[in-house]
């Protein structure tokens, strides 16, 4: 088994990110995920086709090759939402998608993966609620729609602790990100910028008004712009503070990844309507979350009550901000 030295947090320290080569299983961590996700797209494909949105469900083809089809023909912003492991940041409905299964529940539990975090943030461990799942199929055959869309393209330099509200600027977070396939730079791996976390938080600029996507403008990113590859099993822990992006996806084959936050118990969380969760607590680990469907339920209750209330306000940055013209 894989576990952090003190090389790897030197790293992290000097750099705002460090690589852990093979910490997670296949077995026991990726591949339950990879059949969870497998029988969902098939559910989905199965549904759309008896709707008339789908020529057929493409049942024969692999996972990837499979996705990208349906793509092709579903709206890709609409099927990822689907599959991702949040809410949207704006016009939640009572029936607004999301995945909640029991492989990715024991994911985020993964005690190779919990381990690791304890080394950074300490034994009382909060699982963050912003998180994602991102399936990037080849960039050229996305709608133009789709483009912006981070989830299925490509994403922009940020800082994670720009995505979140001010109240968390104090909170100890930290990002977990982790492949499914392989991350090449021609499949569009993480890109980022050593050293950067020592510097303040960037000017965030908003697309638009109906784009929630934020980036940091040319003038502010740092030099040396390094590519991270990464294969099923590594891990890259990264500062709330280092600045990051993904390159487009130029190959012919999907890119799978997920992006979580862990922090101590009790810190602000920068998204307080979702919900996170207890992952470990050395003091007390009856407060410890274990059932899949308790997590559900938690964000199936945040849906309903965003839905029938007005969306609450998830940015910290000003559309019209003068330095973003």
């Amino acid at each position: 088994m894989t576990t952090l030295t003190r090389s790897h947090m030197d790293v992290f320290q000097e750099q705002g990110y460090v690589v852990v080569k093979g910490l997670l299983s296949w077995e026991l961590d990726l591949a339950p995920v990879v059949d969870e996700y497998s029988r969902l797209l098939g559910r989905l494909a199965a549904k759309w086709h008896k709707e008339g949105r789908l020529s057929q469900t493409f049942s024969g083809l692999p996972f990837g090759q499979r996705l990208t089809r349906i793509m092709g023909e579903v709206p890709p912003s609409e099927v990822i939402q689907h599959l991702d492991i949040s809410l949207p940041q704006s016009n939640i409905a009572e029936d607004t998608p999301f995945h909640f299964g029991p492989a990715v529940f024991n994911l985020l539990r993964s005690p190779r993966l919990l381990d690791a975090v304890e080394e950074f943030i300490g034994p009382e461990i909060l699982s963050n609620p912003i998180q994602h799942v991102r399936i990037k199929p080849p960039e050229r055959l996305l709608p133009k729609d789709a483009l912006g869309n981070s989830l299925v393209a490509k994403t922009s330099w940020h800082q994670d602790l720009g995505v979140g509200l001010a109240e968390a600027d104090r909170s100890n977070i930290l990002t977990v990100w982790f492949p499914l396939t392989e991350a090449t730079v021609e499949n569009g791996c993480l890109v980022t910028v050593p050293g950067s976390h020592e510097g303040e938080l960037a000017l965030h600029c908003l697309r638009s008004p109906k784009q929630n996507g934020l980036h940091i403008p040319d003038q502010y990113l740092g030099p040396n712009q390094t590519p991270v590859p990464m294969s099923p099993g590594d891990v890259y822990f990264m500062h709330t503070k280092t600045m990051h992006s993904s390159l487009p996806n130029n190959s012919d084959t999907i890119r799978w990844s997920f992006d979580i936050r862990y922090q101590p118990i009790g810190h602000p969380t920068g998204r307080p309507f979702f919900p996170g969760f207890v992952a470990r607590s050395r003091a007390r680990p009856e407060t410890e979350l274990h059932d899949a469907a308790e997590w559900r339920l938690r964000w199936e209750e945040v849906r309903s009550n965003l839905a029938r209330n007005e969306t609450p306000t998830f940015r910290r940055w000003r559309l019209d901000d003068p330095r973003c013209a």
